[in-house]
C-alpha cells in the first residue's frame, strides 16, 4: 500500500520534510524542492532582476539545502525563511561577484587603451637618456667601486660571489659597493629616503 502524498503547503510539513532530508532520505527531498525552490527563485529574482541568474542561484541554493539540511533549526525559523535567507545571500554574492568582474574588465580595458595611447618615441628617448646618465655616473666611480658595482648588479652576484671573483675580502667588497651606490645616487639626483 502506497503512502499518502505529503502535503507541503503547511509550514510544519515542509519543516518536517527538511528534517528528514537531514537524515539522508532522498525521497523526502522532492517535495522539499517543490515547496522551497519557488521561494529561493523569488528571493533571488528580487535581488538579481534577471531570470537566468535567479534560476542559477536557485539551483545552487537547493543543492546547498540538500547538502546542509542538518543545519536547519526549526526553532529559529521556518524552512521557507531559511531558504529565502540562503537565496538572498547567494544572490547578493552573485551581484558583488559580477560587479567585481565588470570592474576588473573595465580596468583591463582602460589599461589597454592607456598603453596604446602612450608615446613610444618619448619613452625610448627617456630610456636612452636614463641609460646614458647611468653610464656617465658609473664612469665617475673609482675603478674599484665601478668594478664591484658592475660585477654585483650587472652580473647578478651576491656580495660573497663578488668578493670571490675579485679576490677581495667580503667587508671590503661591501664597502666598495655601498660607497659606489651612494655616489651613483648622488650623481643621478635620486632622493634618499630614510
Amino acid at each position: 500500500m502506497a503512502s499518502p502524498p505529503v502535503r507541503t503547503s503547511s509550514r510544519d510539513s515542509v519543516d518536517a520534510l527538511l528534517s528528514a532530508c537531514a537524515g539522508g532520505d532522498p525521497a523526502s527531498f522532492t517535495p522539499v524542492y517543490d515547496a522551497l525552490a519557488p521561494v529561493a527563485y523569488g528571493a533571488s529574482l528580487g535581488v538579481l532582476r534577471d531570470p537566468d541568474h535567479a534560476a542559477e542561484v536557485t539551483q545552487e541554493v537547493m543543492v546547498e539545502v540538500w547538502q546542509t539540511a542538518a543545519r536547519f533549526d526549526a526553532a529559529r525559523g521556518s524552512a521557507r525563511t531559511w531558504v529565502a535567507t540562503l537565496a538572498r545571500r547567494r544572490a547578493v554574492d552573485r551581484v558583488r561577484s559580477e560587479q567585481a568582474r565588470r570592474d576588473r574588465d573595465q580596468r583591463d580595458t582602460d589599461l589597454r587603451n592607456g598603453e596604446s595611447a602612450r608615446d613610444v618615441v618619448v619613452e625610448d628617448v627617456e630610456r636612452s637618456l636614463e641609460g646614458s646618465a647611468v653610464r656617465r655616473c658609473i664612469e665617475g666611480l673609482t675603478p674599484t667601486q665601478r668594478e664591484a658595482v658592475v660585477v654585483a648588479y650587472y652580473g647578478g652576484l651576491t656580495y660573497r660571489e663578488v668578493a670571490e671573483q675579485l679576490g677581495a675580502a667580503l667587508p671590503t667588497v661591501k664597502s666598495r659597493i655601498r660607497d659606489g651606490l651612494i655616489r651613483l645616487r648622488d650623481c643621478l639626483g635620486v632622493a634618499h629616503h630614510v
